[in-house]
């Protein structure tokens, strides 16, 4: 197993939350020659990391000897339960509680500036350097290690993380200020939200006139009109409800909401998200929040 570290032995990181995209994230930092310990509530999930060849627990305990902590949980109020603990006794203690002096927290959920800055203060009084590194390209490129990592923080404590970053795909520097990079994942979503949705809309239209869906999607989707999200999105669209999920449409109810918070927070108005956001949430509605989030187009099918 590859090294990075002056002794010889394997960093060790302590990866909290092994989802549908951690999993693959955690394999991808294993792969670069790290010693992994996955952390998850879910015993199919810690199963399924085992099977992959890592370590797996349900408690955090492997946090107080690890040279890096990353955390890949769903929600802002995750991260502050994860990172600072319940409040509840010692079974409530946070991974900040535990972490040695020096050792890295990489928060790569998609959470808002405001969640990671909250952290700012707590990590430095702990000694712990903090950096900010959401993630975008799906669990395809996580597997791949292929990702995009929009990174902010002290440049010390991202250079000192810099190779494990990269074992998960491209650093994209967003500056020193921690939640920037949030910032930069918040257009992102801004984006990929609106796209999905304009995807499914124009297959939809296919549909309505009678004509081949497949064909059209073949046709469109390497001119002028194509994106990623609609080569990436269409196939499944075309599956249907039974298509495999890569990507839950809960995720885009949850990013679309915090997107449209962080917009009214600046004052900016964004009808375009406001509308993709209606769409997710009448896709949850209706009973497809576990459903792969290209299902949106179920909306228009009536």
């Amino acid at each position: 197993m590859a090294s990075h570290s002056p002794s010889g032995i394997p960093e060790r990181v302590t990866f909290v939350g092994i989802g549908a995209i951690g999993l693959p994230m955690a394999t991808a930092v294993a792969a670069g020659g790290f010693e992994v310990t996955g952390v998850d509530f879910s015993a199919e999930q810690r199963a399924a990391a085992e099977q992959k060849g890592l370590q797996a627990a349900a408690d955090a305990g492997s946090t107080a000897h690890a040279d890096a902590v990353i955390v890949m949980v769903a929600t802002a109020d995750q991260l502050r339960a994860a990172v600072l603990g319940s409040g509840e006794g010692a079974g409530g203690e946070g991974l900040l509680a535990r972490m040695r002096p020096g050792a890295g927290l990489i928060v790569m959920s998609t959470v808002g500036p405001e969640a990671v800055q909250d952290l700012v203060g707590p990590a430095a009084e702990r000694g712990v350097q903090l950096v900010d590194a959401p993630v975008t390209g799906g669990i395809a490129r996580a597997a791949s290690g292929d990702l995009r990592l929009f990174v902010s923080g002290d440049p010390a404590a991202v250079e000192s993380q810099q190779t494990l970053l990269e074992s998960m795909g491209t650093v994209v520097s967003c500056g020193e200020q921690v939640g920037r990079g949030q910032s930069f994942k918040a257009v992102n979503q801004l984006l990929c939200a609106v796209h999905i949705v304009a995807g499914a809309e124009a297959l939809a239209l296919a549909e309505k006139l009678d004509l081949e869906p497949a064909e059209v999607l073949e046709a469109v989707s390497g001119g002028a009109a194509g994106s990623f999200m609609l080569s990436d999105r269409g196939p499944r669209m075309l599956e249907g409800l039974d298509a495999q999920v890569a990507s839950a449409v809960s995720i885009f109810v949850k990013d679309s909401g915090l997107v449209s918070e962080i917009a009214e927070s600046v004052g900016m108005e964004a009808p375009l998200l406001e509308a993709a956001k209606k769409k997710y949430a009448e896709a949850a509605d209706a009973g497809w929040a576990g459903r792969d989030d290209s299902q949106v187009i179920q909306t228009y099918r009536g």
